[in-house]
């Protein structure tokens, strides 16, 4: 679902105030097949207005990530271009006020082998979630970092010379979900994040990570506050100076002003009513200079939750920020790649988390999604419906929901433990469903999986 207004080139008709459904599918590249990518509205499933071209919006199969967001009237994508892989775009388009606008083709130093994840619209910015090969430790082989990019809403481009047709605000950094001590343990790679939420007042998301895939099986969950992440991308750039050299930070004094990165009109490029108004200088710094040297610490600078030992790893996560009858409980809803979802209840200590694992459900049903393989069973994402009490389960061929609250399930496996600290219950609530009769158990077992 993309609220928000958009417009489609052909008919240039726009829409606002309503939700849309932008779709893509293997027959969706212009190129392949004379179809475009439809835009369906929400209450209806009809389309509305004249097919899109599938190119840098979608990508050319199905096993290639691809993100979308609407934003401020243009509709950013991030996604593969060709057959190969070889090429992928973050890529703003489908506006009318503003230029086409992507990434630079075939530098390693912007997008190397990326995965999509997320895209978030905050603020002045669209940040992309997304993890790559990374470049700074090329000397230890093929290692997997987890990224976030920013672009300004605003980025008119570079200049005819420098940047033309790209984006002049591009930045990244990287995403640092490990476990402290002697010698740091990383999670590097990101599977799975959320939009915007509010932890302890402030601005923040929250993602699962796991281990490399040539490491010790694990995963852990981690969040980071907005206001952190701009402080990155406030800091200082990281550089190479030959292929021979190690990453280092760019001195502040070869820094151009404005500073690279900065949207025009907003300090300290007030002076600048657009970016291809910016001095070649700045321009060719941030063609050159996209990657921040700090990384983007975790809350607490730990993890919030980690799992290490099971086989499987964590693949998805939907969190609840106000649960409990005072509303001020947070609740982790975690998916894995073998099928079951994981509650996780964050009780807040001193300024710390405390996890309590709630519940561990098998949600996967093999007679309902059917058994393909193993990466059938692999919890794609996970969706909250607070109004109905469920969060809905997605796998590959099919989509479960499981009832927010399962107290009946867990007085069954022996005990009031589970109940008493069940964080959607009131007392009250709690004290009656000690009293169940065996008859509202055995009808709750079969309601709990829809």
């Amino acid at each position: 679902e993309l609220p928000g207004t958009a417009a489609v080139p052909h008919g240039k008709q726009s829409w606002s105030g309503a939700l849309f459904l932008f779709s893509c599918s293997n027959a969706a590249f212009h190129l392949m097949m004379s179809r475009g990518v439809p835009v369906l509205q929400i209450s209806s499933l009809k389309q509305v207005g004249e097919d899109v071209l599938g190119q840098a919006r979608c990508p050319f199969e199905s096993g290639q990530s691809n993100v979308g967001i609407f934003a401020g009237g243009d509709f950013y994508s991030a996604t593969m271009t060709d057959f190969l892989a070889s090429d992928a775009v973050i890529y703003r388009s489908l506006g009318e006020g503003r230029p086409v606008l992507r990434t630079i083709k075939y530098d390693s130093k912007w997008l190397r082998e990326p995965h999509f994840l997320h895209a978030i619209d905050f603020g002045n910015y669209v940040y992309f979630f997304f993890r790559e090969l990374s470049v700074e430790y090329t000397a230890l082989g093929k290692v997997v970092f987890s990224r976030v990019g920013r672009v300004c809403k605003n980025d008119n481009g570079g200049s005819p010379r420098v940047l033309d047709r790209h984006w002049s605000s591009f930045l990244k950094a990287r995403l640092n979900c490990s476990i402290p001590g002697d010698s740091y343990f990383y999670f590097d790679v990101l599977q799975s994040i959320t939009n915007v939420l509010q932890i302890n007042g402030r601005p923040a998301v929250v993602g699962v990570f796991t281990t490399q895939t040539n490491s010790i099986p694990g995963s852990a969950v981690c969040a980071f506050f907005m206001d952190d992440i701009e402080n990155v991308f406030n800091g200082k750039f990281k550089e190479q100076k030959n292929s021979d050299s190690s990453w280092t930070p760019v001195p502040d004094s070869q820094v151009p002003k404005p500073r690279p990165g900065s949207c025009a009109g907003d300090p300290p490029a007030e002076d600048y009513s657009s970016s291809v108004q910016f001095p070649d200088q700045v321009l060719t710094f941030s063609k050159t200079f996209p990657l921040m040297d700090p990384s983007v610490s975790s809350v607490l600078h730990r993890p919030l939750f980690t799992r290490t030992t099971s086989r499987s790893k964590l693949s998805s996560l939907a969190v609840d920020v106000s649960a409990g009858p005072h509303w001020e409980q947070m609740v982790l809803f975690l998916g894995s790649d073998d099928g079951k979802v994981l509650k996780v209840l964050l009780k807040s200590q001193n300024q710390t988390y405390s996890p309590v694992l709630l519940e561990e459900i098998p949600v996967y049903n093999p007679l309902r999604c059917g058994v393909r393989g193993q990466e059938d069973r692999r919890v794609l994402s996970l969706e909250l419906d607070r109004e109905n009490r469920g969060v809905f389960v997605a796998f590959r061929s099919c989509v479960i929901r499981v009832a927010l609250s399962r107290c009946c399930v867990e007085r069954l496996c022996g005990g009031s433990r589970l109940c008493i600290i069940k964080p959607w219950l009131s007392k009250t609530v709690r004290e009656r469903l000690r009293v169940r009769s065996f008859l509202q158990i055995k009808y709750c077992l079969k309601t709990s999986l829809v």
